[in-house]
């Protein structure tokens, strides 16, 4: 039998040892309530970050949008902008998409294929499929615009175009069509280019031929054809490398919005949310392969600086127009 100090001790014992898991107990529940407390505060923030983020975004793109249209007013100062001046342009280049009240003016090597395969998409009822299950080759089927209906439509659709470094685009035109071609472009473009400006005779008469021998214009063939004056005198630029003025006219359409190819996803995010479809579909991803700005002066130090300055020229308009600066680092050595 148990003596009275025996028992103290065991109740002293007992009761010391529950107070002391009741002490760790609690410790351990304040430190959940604090964790809590902090990851609730974290969140607040994480959230209102966000917010804060997104608005900054939205005031940026509204920012930079007033300031390529106001930029467009500038430079279009004193031309006459009446729509009576459509009957002297080519519309060949405008897209109607009467659907979502959307007008396009694509510019060739300026993301045009994955705006055509979604505007395709856009004709279907909802859910509207993937952009990329339609293939390249079907999107460029030609469309035509008559006028008098477009004239109508411009006054009340959204209209829209993207635009690109004008030397940028010309290397990726260069890349895509010289580089890589088809009997097309073989007949029409690169025999003539290298009979004329690298006095090559004999050629191949079929194109896989000659892209078996690695026949093809070097870059700086191809800038002397463009800058050569009788170039134009025998038919226009074709499209790729057409200045994007001389096929958008944007002094006598009043775009709502102007996307850069240098803010493609961003720009087609805000453009989607403009049109209040930003959840309704998706605009693909940007080629992996894409001509970079960081290359320019590696394509053109093979371009005499007499020629540079007379491709600048050529392009000038795009370059002022569309708010592209002035390559000092390839004109003013």
């Amino acid at each position: 039998m148990l003596s009275k100090s025996d028992a103290e001790k065991l109740i002293h014992v007992f009761v010391t040892s529950r107070l002391d898991y009741c002490n760790s107990l609690l410790i351990v529940i304040i430190i959940i309530i604090v964790i809590y407390i902090f990851l609730q505060y974290m969140l607040d923030m994480v959230k209102i970050c966000s917010s804060l983020h997104i608005n900054i975004k939205a005031q940026m793109s509204t920012q930079s949008q007033k300031l390529r249209k106001d930029l467009l007013i500038k430079h279009c100062a004193g031309v006459n902008q009446s729509l009576v001046d459509f009957n002297k342009i080519d519309l060949t280049n405008f897209i109607v998409d009467d659907k979502n009240g959307i007008i396009y003016c694509y510019v060739p090597k300026v993301a045009c294929t994955n705006w055509k395969r979604t505007l395709l998409a856009l004709k279907h009822d909802e859910p509207y499929p993937n952009p990329m299950s339609f293939k390249g080759d079907w999107v460029h089927q030609r469309t035509d615009v008559y006028l008098f209906v477009l004239k109508a439509k411009l006054k009340h659709y959204t209209k829209f175009l993207f635009v690109r470094d004008p030397f940028v685009r010309l290397i990726s035109a260069y890349r895509a069509k010289m580089l890589k071609y088809d009997q097309y472009f073989y007949d029409g473009y690169v025999r003539h280019i290298l009979q004329s400006y690298e006095k090559q005779s004999n050629l191949p008469v079929g194109y896989k031929e000659a892209m078996e021998k690695g026949v093809h214009p070097s870059f700086h063939n191809f800038i002397q054809y463009i800058v050569d004056p009788r170039t134009e005198r025998y038919a226009p630029f074709e499209p790729h490398w057409r200045q994007m003025f001389r096929m958008c006219h944007p002094c006598l359409v009043e775009y709502d919005f102007v996307g850069h190819q240098e803010t493609l996803q961003e720009d087609a995010q805000e453009l989607l949310k403009m049109l209040k479809l930003e959840g309704e579909i998706k605009f693909p991803p940007s080629n992996k392969n894409m001509t970079s700005t960081d290359s320019v002066k590696d394509w053109f130090q093979s371009v005499p600086l007499e020629d540079r300055r007379k491709l600048y020229k050529v392009y000038e308009k795009d370059f002022q127009l569309f708010g592209y600066s002035r390559p000092t680092e390839l004109l003013d050595e």
